[in-house]
């Protein structure tokens, strides 16, 4: 039978099955549990988390990276357990991270969250050297407090860093500059290509350092920057784009990233998300 969510008014069945693909004969090349990054869907969740929690499930998701907003943190978790939903990831804000590690890692602990993301370092109209080495001298704070938790801390490049800088980008000295025992980090790789870097080459370069990575892809011909800033439009499903989904993802199962997170920044997850999955699952092995 044919089901539908209103909250979307999109079609679930037939979407979630087990996708037998035709020349399968290596195995999937995607195999880590389905995740999805929350902000996703932003707009639903505002309006109604019990319906947004239950189109994720409908989709097949069992893991998110997100935050419970204005829901207490054992609420919205309780919320995410009834519907098999685990958290192994949270976001927080750059402020929040600074000013109070100790109530950070209190509510990643409460989420039953492992790692604890922040994606946005403020600065002026460019990202400069000032504002790298005021956030290595942060993260690398902020990374101890929530270590001696047995928390760890991602810093979620956002393009914004490929400013260049010696033999590299400003990337390149937030990496080489934070200390690896207490600073990790996130690649989103649509962000990464946007700002002009190589998801694969950084993967290759950097190793474990990237302990988790969020999945989309980038509109073919879009005008590309270092502002960590493009239209929604731009943000299209996995394996449309201009991103070599396959390479990247080899790459990642190389180097060991154990979660990875769907993240659609469109205007219409509803039609987006179920194409990005069919397409993952789509992927074999070489």
């Amino acid at each position: 039978m044919v089901k539908y969510i209103p909250l979307f008014g999109f079609l679930v069945s037939g979407l979630l099955y087990n996708l037998q693909v035709i020349g399968q004969k290596n195995g999937p090349l995607y195999t880590a549990p389905l995740g999805i990054e929350a902000y996703t869907f932003r707009n639903s969740f505002s309006k109604n988390p019990n319906a947004t929690l239950d189109t994720i499930q409908a989709m097949g998701f069992t893991e998110m990276e997100g935050s419970p907003g204005r829901i207490p943190p054992s609420e919205f978790k309780r919320m995410c357990d009834l519907r098999g939903i685990r958290i192994p990831a949270m976001g927080v804000g750059y402020d929040q991270l600074v000013r109070t590690p100790d109530s950070v890692a209190e509510l990643a602990k409460r989420m039953g969250a492992t790692y604890v993301m922040c994606a946005w370092v403020p600065h002026g109209a460019v990202f400069n050297l000032d504002n790298a080495r005021k956030a290595v001298e942060d993260f690398n704070q902020a990374g101890k407090v929530l270590k001696n938790k047995g928390l760890v801390f991602c810093y979620h490049a956002h393009g914004y860093e490929f400013q260049p800088y010696g033999n590299g980008t400003l990337l390149d000295y937030i990496i080489e500059n934070t200390n690896p025992d207490y600073v990790s980090f996130e690649m989103d790789i649509f962000w990464i290509h946007f700002g002009g870097g190589n998801p694969v080459a950084l993967l290759k370069q950097y190793g474990n350092r990237w302990k988790l990575m969020h999945l989309k892809d980038l509109r073919k011909g879009a005008v590309r920057n270092p502002t960590g800033l493009t239209s929604p439009e731009n943000d299209v499903p996995l394996g449309t784009g201009e991103l070599d989904i396959p390479a990247i993802l080899k790459e990642a199962n190389q180097i060991g990233i154990l979660h990875f997170f769907i993240e659609d920044e469109s205007n219409q997850p509803n039609i987006q998300v179920p194409e990005s999955i069919i397409y993952l699952k789509s992927l074999t092995l070489p």
